[in-house]
């Protein structure tokens, strides 16, 4: 130790008289003047910023982080005196749109300044503003163009939008006008149309925006049962108001939602990147709720068209079904009268071949017998001479059978005729009949059925305009409502839960605090 203080008092003996600080920092004062006397166009970016409200001179902090955001190379304070910080400063956000602050990149013209007691500093005397439009470009393509690497710059228009968009999540500052507008175009609109929106306060604009907006995002996220979408509002304002919808995370936040999300953050020439994300982009928080209120008419208009539809289809089937049946009716009726006229001429063949065929036989039996009786007195003459009394006996025997035998078959040809006619009248009558019934009974089961439907139809009818819910709040009663559906059981809500109350002439918002069970047994 003792070696080592003696070399150090060694080392010391051989320099000069020691300065003190302020000697050292005059030095290094003189020589950067020397060093550089001129100023210097310099490209750096904007670390923090603390305007002088009182004296009007503005300190900044820059920063150079090379390629590699996440690296700082270099770091160094500057100043803008008040002499220039006001026209810089106003000459600035007239051409870029935005105001100088923090993160923006600026191309500025300084000179190196030292200082005894505050050190070294910047003397800022010029900015240029192209140079911050360029880069301010480039940031918002590398935005877009990293979107769509990762498939965000579409995937919520890729969402549906419900026919009746009702439940809305509303993200925008709680005391801005464009809100109070949006939420009076929505609660005043001309068809009496009923919208439920829910606000989520978030800062719409300046540094704060991006991760006030994005929270809001995230507690929407975990409640996105309860909407049907998302609507994104601010008032109106200035370009530069508008600049934090051009943040990353913001699109990234409306790319990665749940639900569709519809923005009315600019006016008309104004086109951030949360807009080319967002499902629906609208100018102003008043064309966001007309947009709504024309699809909810949109949607009225076609299903007034579904029911003329539905009516006009019904009463066509109808007079179909009705024609139809007539058709049916006289096609039955054209048959029956067709059979029964052909069995009528088919009786009366019967009949006449019935009466004809008797006679007709005995006709051939008395010619028959006409022309033995002749043989036999031409061939048998002699014999029948000398048997003729035989013969005469013989033929009055052979008459009295023949006579006989006739008889009986006339009487047999009449009973089998008499027992056909009877069977035939009998088979026509009842087939008449048996048509007849059928008849009856379709034209019976017709009308019964067309009067069953009208009585079903007119019940319906009747039962739907009895549960219409707008006749049981006038009434007095009311709806209590959770997600848009009607709550039958305790079980369905929980505590914290929002519900909806619907009287006659509102709703009622609550939150639910606490739950009593009555015992229905």
């Amino acid at each position: 130790m003792s070696q080592l203080f003696f070399r150090q008092t060694t080392v010391y003996e051989e320099f000069q008289t020691p300065l003190s600080l302020f000697e050292l920092h005059q030095q290094i004062r003189e020589e950067l003047e020397v060093a550089f006397p001129e100023s210097y166009w310099v490209v750096a970016e904007i670390a923090q910023i603390t305007p002088d409200r009182r004296k009007g001179h503005c300190y900044l902090t820059l920063v150079d982080k090379g390629d590699d955001a996440r690296q700082m190379l270099a770091q160094a304070r500057a100043t803008i005196w008040s002499a220039r910080f006001s026209m810089l400063s106003r000459f600035f956000e007239d051409k870029t749109g935005q105001p100088l602050k923090a993160g923006l990149k600026i191309l500025f013209q300084a000179s190196v300044k030292f200082h005894e007691l505050y050190g070294l500093s910047l003397d800022i005397h010029n900015i240029d503003p192209n140079y911050t439009i360029g880069d301010l470009a480039r940031q918002r393509q590398e935005t877009l163009k990293r979107l769509e690497a990762e498939g965000l710059l579409t995937a919520n228009k890729e969402l549906e939008l419900e026919e009746v968009p009702q439940r809305l999540a509303v993200i925008s500052s709680a005391t801005a006008a464009g809100y109070q507008d949006f939420i009076h175009q929505l609660q005043h609109n001309a068809f009496g149309y009923t919208f439920h929106t829910m606000l989520f306060p978030a800062t719409v604009q300046g540094n704060e925006a991006p991760a006030s907006v994005n929270k809001a995002m995230a507690l929407i996220a975990r409640y996105k049962y309860r909407f049907d979408a998302i609507v994104i509002i601010r008032g109106g304002g200035s370009q530069t108001d508008l600049s934090c919808f051009d943040n990353y995370s913001i699109a990234a936040a409306i790319g990665n939602a749940p639900l569709p999300v519809l923005t009315g953050i600019g006016h008309e020439r104004d086109e951030s990147i949360a807009d080319l994300v967002a499902h629906t982009r609208l100018k102003t928080p008043t064309a966001v709720a007309n947009f709504l209120i024309d699809r909810f008419r949109s949607a009225e208009e076609y299903t007034e068209g579904l029911y003329d539809s539905i009516r006009m289809f019904t009463a066509q089937q109808l007079k179909i079904t009705d024609d139809s049946l007539e058709r049916v009716r006289l096609r039955i009726s054209n048959s029956t009268k067709d059979f029964l006229s052909e069995g009528r001429e088919l009786l009366e063949t019967l009949s006449r071949g019935l009466v004809l065929k008797p006679k007709a036989y005995l006709d051939g039996q008395k010619h028959t017998v006409s022309d033995f009786e002749r043989d036999i007195r031409a061939n048998t003459k002699d014999l029948l001479h000398t048997r003729e009394r035989h013969l005469s006996e013989l033929a009055v025997c052979v008459e009295g059978k023949a006579q006989r035998y006739l008889h009986m078959k006339e009487h047999e040809l009449n009973t089998l005729n008499h027992c056909l006619e009877t069977e035939v009248k009998e088979s026509i009558k009842q087939t008449e009949i048996s048509f007849t019934k059928q008849s009856d009974k379709l034209v019976f089961a017709a009308a019964r059925k067309l009067q069953n439907d009208a009585h079903r139809l007119k019940l319906i009818e009747t039962s739907i305009e009895a549960n219409n819910p707008e006749k049981l709040l006038l009434r007095g009663y009311t709806l209590t409502l959770i997600n848009g559906r009607i709550i039958k059981s305790i079980a369905q809500v929980q505590d914290g839960d929002v519900v909806e109350t619907r009287i006659k002439d509102g709703t009622i918002h609550s939150i639910v605090v606490n739950k009593d069970t009555h015992d229905t047994k």
